[in-house]
């Protein structure tokens, strides 16, 4: 098994409070680079500073042209599209909304698949829409490792529901047994 170098996190409806139960249970000396997509709507400063009073890890926000940085949660921007490029380094665009949302889980789920392969996991949790399912599906087709929270446990049922429907899962749990699976998984 290809040992995952990249945690790509998307959530909607409910998504605060689920972020924060999984990104405070992850070990403080995870070293994968960990990207978090949110429909926030807006500025995404708060959302990090709140997040980082929960997680051992550095919470920040994804700028363009920054690396992608290993042992650090990077959350994309309000109204645009994270991306990857082949240097693992962040894009960010202004394209099209994807499921009605910029930044949209899909667009970054396909750039982490195409950048990272095998070496990604891709975790929807709660949301009340579809974004996501395609892009999970892309993490596991190049070899990634699918991730979904239980329907029944999350807050909007829709968002987790779609992935399962759509991409299937290898690993589909209550919210709080999440992070410890990351651990076992990322961790030596």
């Amino acid at each position: 098994m290809t040992r995952p170098e990249a945690i790509a996190i998307g959530c909607s409806t409910g998504g605060f409070n689920a972020l924060r139960v999984l990104l405070g249970g992850l070990a403080p000396d995870l070293p994968q680079t960990v990207l978090v997509c949110s429909h926030t709507g807006g500025s995404v400063a708060l959302l990090c500073e709140l997040l980082a009073r929960h997680c051992a890890l550095p919470v920040i926000e994804a700028l363009e042209r920054w690396p992608a940085r290993g042992g650090t949660v990077q959350v994309a921007p309000g109204g645009y599209h994270l991306l990857l490029e082949s240097d693992r380094r962040f894009a960010l665009s202004v394209d099209r909304q994807v499921c009605f949302s910029r930044p949209s889980i899909d667009v970054m789920f396909g750039s982490v698949a195409e950048v990272y392969l095998a070496g990604a996991i891709g975790v929807i949790l709660t949301g009340a829409s579809r974004d996501g399912a395609d892009g999970l599906a892309q993490i596991r087709a190049r070899g990634g490792i699918a991730v979904v929270q239980t329907p029944v446990s999350a807050d909007a049922a829709a968002m987790p529901q779609a992935a399962l429907d759509t991409a299937g899962a290898d690993h589909c749990l209550p919210l709080d047994l999440i992070a410890p699976l990351l651990n076992r998984l990322c961790l030596p």
